[in-house]
């Protein structure tokens, strides 16, 4: 039986959440229906602008993303600590931009008056509406609803879009963070849909790629693809909000994954191994694993032995779902 979402989201634990939601009744994403010649292609762009636009409200930050054509990936930072400081106004505000509020924060906004017991209605509202612009539920929540009322219009028809409930596993440490990352990006590829991941249509690496050929400084944060998260170079004192690996890293590490995943490249797997497999501690053998069974490999939790262990017991499981597979490629 599935778990409530809930219960499978500790910001305690990690803020990083890897998220898929699958279309149903022959239903397209992007691409072209072989059944029907029509080309869905546009509806990829239509996941990557509202990607963008949302996570400019929720306090949730992209990683990474693949539109394919049957369903999407997105790798998530949940920014807790920035909603916190957000003052009224700004929640208010960022909550109005996806829906109309209620009467209360609308008043409050042209400012009239209001007395003790309306204030703290309102106080309640924002308090709810905060915790809302950090819930990766919603986030999904919104992303689909509005994809399915276009897709539905433009196919003419109602009914569900999308499977009722989206898939989230939470990265608990480096390693399976880095590990998701480079399986997402790497979907395009691993499918057969383009031969290199700078070649891949509705996908962040394609961004991060083309936006480092024209960097002056690739590594700097500021000189990085505008609306993903990004790399901030190594863990040292002072370190920003970001990503903690060099860009120029994780992009050697995808170019040399995209280069074992093709037929006949396995056997020299262990050569001319990125050094970010060894800050990872991960073994050649099981990274090629990784990158081709990320989703089906692991539950609704990824990491180290030792990390599974722990947010299992801060959720209050009774079990250890997941242990194994946990233990044998991220120890």
């Amino acid at each position: 039986m599935s778990k409530p979402r809930y219960s499978q989201v500790l910001l305690a634990n990690t803020a990083y959440y890897h998220c898929v939601s699958r279309s149903v009744r022959h239903a397209f994403l992007c691409g072209k229906d072989a059944a029907t010649a029509r080309n869905f292609e546009h509806r990829g762009q239509w996941i990557e602008d509202k990607l963008y636009c949302l996570s400019k409200i929720f306090s949730i930050e992209l990683c990474g993303y693949a539109v394919m054509p049957n369903r999407y990936h997105v790798v998530v930072f949940v920014d807790q600590p920035r909603a916190v400081e957000w003052p009224v106004d700004e929640v208010i505000r960022r909550w109005h931009q996806l829906f109309s509020g209620n009467r209360l924060s609308q008043r409050y906004l042209r400012g009239e008056s209001m007395n003790r017991a309306e204030r703290k209605v309102l106080n309640d509202s924002i308090t709810l509406w905060r915790e809302r612009l950090t819930d990766i539920s919603w986030f999904m929540r919104v992303l689909n609803e509005s994809i399915a009322r276009q897709a539905n219009a433009e196919d003419e028809c109602t009914g569900r879009f999308w499977e009722a409930r989206f898939k989230s596993q939470a990265l608990l440490d480096e390693a399976a963070l880095m590990a998701c990352l480079a399986y997402v990006d790497l979907n395009p590829v691993r499918t057969g849909m383009a031969k290199t991941p700078g070649a891949s249509k509705h996908t962040s690496i394609k961004k991060r790629i083309a936006q480092a050929q024209t960097a002056h400084i690739a590594n700097h944060p500021q000189q990085q693809a505008k609306g993903l998260f990004p790399f901030v170079g190594n863990p040292r004192d002072e370190m920003p909000s970001g990503l903690a690996f060099k860009l120029t890293d994780y992009l050697e590490l995808v170019d040399w994954s995209r280069r074992i995943l093709r037929k006949g490249k396995r056997k020299n797997i262990g050569s001319q191994c990125p050094p970010i497999l060894a800050r990872l501690n991960i073994d050649p053998d099981h990274w090629d694993h990784l990158i081709n069974h990320f989703e089906t490999r692991f539950k609704s939790l990824v990491g180290s032995g030792l990390k599974l262990k722990k947010a299992c017991q801060a959720l209050d499981y009774q079990r250890t779902p997941g242990i194994r597979n946990c233990e044998y490629y991220f120890s």
